[in-house]
């Protein structure tokens, strides 16, 4: 029998087995141990799902849970599980995905026609348990895609069916669980058995999925209140439907009757109006109002609209003075390490507060002060040779990470300040049961702007990325529920125009780079949307501080 070459990253063997051998085969047989019991594998940097079979030499490397891919696999196969455990209890029901939130996901219960109890949410979660237990495998098969189509109509997953008719293939994947069908635009685990643990919980009108922690599945993540952010997803909700656009098959449809301007101007509308209406809460708040801080993760367009609330804060009356927190950042030898020896930009340490508390107290007192310039290259504070100094109708606008931190403005009395926070919350869904990543958004966003204003390729921007997340999560999103106001950054067209911008560079990461996994991910995800030109995008768009040809100056 033929034998294949494959080497395992994880015990740094060569290995030969025959041909069509299974990933799981060759786990078993090597013995592999890991945190966690393993889910899947990197094969030649692409993930796969352990059913894959090697017919030429590979490398792999197997994962569990506590690598990014392999909490994917989990989540996308508990969903299929909790759909299946709705199609149960509740058939005539649609399971509609709305967004992560509070360290899980929240789901719609479509058709229930009246609130759902907890009677109703425990019933699921028996249903979930019985699944789970029977250890059923998910078995992927490849029909002509007008039989995938029909399939999905008939289970009533329109969305699906809409996305899969517009791709123009022969045939298409879908997975089953006994005779139910569904795709998740990624692999699955191997059976529902791997599935340890979860919870479902009443959240508002619908239920919340939680997910075990990576790195111990024994323990489900806290659900954290976020009603500031619920609110704002609510309104992402509203605004989807003012043009009836849910999902990426939707959109699609949009652009494919050459309406994708339409879908520009309204989205561009709404952002103006929001944006117009915050404005004029901070009018409201007149006398003391003195700094508006607007904060947000990376790539959330806080640059953007720090200058397009200005616009709209001048057409109030208001004269306002932009304020980088990136120019009080301490001098590099001060700024504070990660776990990892890097350094640390998204912690509160890196700016110097005392100096910046200072300058905005002598403002305030309405003496004037020079504002600080940074020198990115030598890492030292610099005079930047700006004076301010504020009259009646003067405010200060301060755009940085940190604006929300409780800990930035020790030394200033709240009445002086109004709080934004900004973040790009995806407005449209893959489908019916499948959430974009708000992260995804911004990493895309990050990697088409280092690449075209920084010379950062995109697997270096890949390769920061973690570090990033680590720094949002622990710096920003802790203190987003601070803010007096949220703004959604995102558009509900702009992933198919950064498609454009994207690809190419992400095409360009090779195959023998640990970042191609990743890239080949965004790839595909990628490829799901149908391209809008940018042409219409106007120049003050959110989206101009990506993609250039903006009227504003950075």
């Amino acid at each position: 029998m033929k034998q294949v070459e494959i080497f395992c990253k994880n015990t740094q063997t060569f290995h030969q087995y025959p041909l069509g051998t299974s990933l799981l085969e060759i786990s078993h047989d090597l013995n592999i141990r890991l945190e966690n019991r393993i889910c899947g594998a990197i094969v030649n940097n692409q993930v796969r799902e352990l059913s894959f079979c090697v017919v030429k030499p590979k490398q792999i490397e197997f994962f569990d849970t506590t690598h990014p891919d392999g909490n994917r696999l989990y989540i996308r196969s508990l969903v299929f599980v909790l759909y299946a455990a709705v199609k149960e209890v509740f058939p005539e029901v649609s399971l509609r995905i709305q967004n992560g939130i509070s360290n899980g996901y929240f789901f719609d219960l479509n058709g229930l026609d009246r609130q759902i109890t907890e009677s109703d949410v425990f019933t699921i979660s028996q249903e979930m348990k019985s699944i789970i237990s029977r250890d059923i495998p998910f078995v992927k098969h490849s029909l002509l895609t007008t039989d995938a189509v029909t399939l999905l109509e008939q289970q009533g997953l329109k969305e699906k069916a809409l996305l899969f008719s517009q791709q123009g293939q022969l045939y298409s994947e879908l997975y089953f669980l006994n005779d139910l069908a569904n795709y998740f635009y990624g692999n699955l685990l191997p059976s529902t058995g791997y599935l340890s643990n979860f919870g479902l919980i009443p959240y508002y009108d619908g239920i919340l999925l939680q997910i075990p922690k990576p790195k111990n599945l024994d323990k489900l993540h806290k659900v954290t209140e976020r009603k500031k952010l619920f609110g704002i997803f609510q309104e992402q909700k509203e605004w989807a439907e003012i043009m009836k656009i849910s999902t990426i098959g939707r959109l699609n449809k949009f652009t494919m009757k050459q309406r994708s301007g339409d879908v520009i101007k309204v989205s561009e509308a709404l952002h103006e109006k929001k944006i117009a209406e915050i404005a004029n809460m901070i009018y409201a708040r007149d006398g003391d109002l003195k700094i508006v801080l607007v904060s947000g993760p990376s790539a959330s367009g806080k640059t953007t609209f720090s200058k397009r609330l200005g616009v709209q804060l001048i057409v109030n009356g208001l004269i306002p003075h932009q304020i980088s927190l990136d120019d009080y950042f301490v001098d590099r030898e001060h700024t504070p390490v990660d776990e990892f020896g890097e350094y640390d930009f998204e912690a509160l340490e890196a700016i110097d507060v005392e100096f910046f508390n200072q300058q905005l107290n002598e403002l305030l007192e309405g003496k004037e002060i020079e504002i600080p310039g940074f020198d990115f290259q030598t890492g030292k504070r610099k005079k930047s040779g700006k004076k301010l100094k504020l009259g009646s109708n003067d405010v200060v606008v301060v755009e940085g990470i940190h604006g929300m931190n409780p800990g930035l403005l020790p030394h200033i009395e709240r009445k002086y300040t109004f709080s934004i926070f900004i973040s790009a919350l995806t407005q449209i869904a893959f489908d019916e049961q499948t959430h974009i990543s708000t992260a995804d958004n911004r990493l895309i966003r990050r990697i088409i702007r280092d690449s075209k204003y920084r010379g950062y390729p995109a697997w270096e921007t890949i390769k920061r990325w973690p570090s990033v997340r680590r720094g949002e999560e622990k710096n920003i999103f802790p203190h987003q529920e601070n803010a007096d106001v949220m703004f959604n950054s995102a558009t509900l067209y702009e992933l198919a125009v950064l498609k454009k911008y994207a690809e190419p560079v992400l095409k360009q990461v090779e195959e023998n780079r640990p970042e191609y996994v990743e890239a080949n991910r965004l790839l595909k995800f990628l490829s799901w949307f149908k391209q809008i030109d940018d042409q219409e995008i106007p120049p003050t768009s959110l989206l101009r501080e990506f993609l250039g040809g903006s009227s504003f100056t950075y």
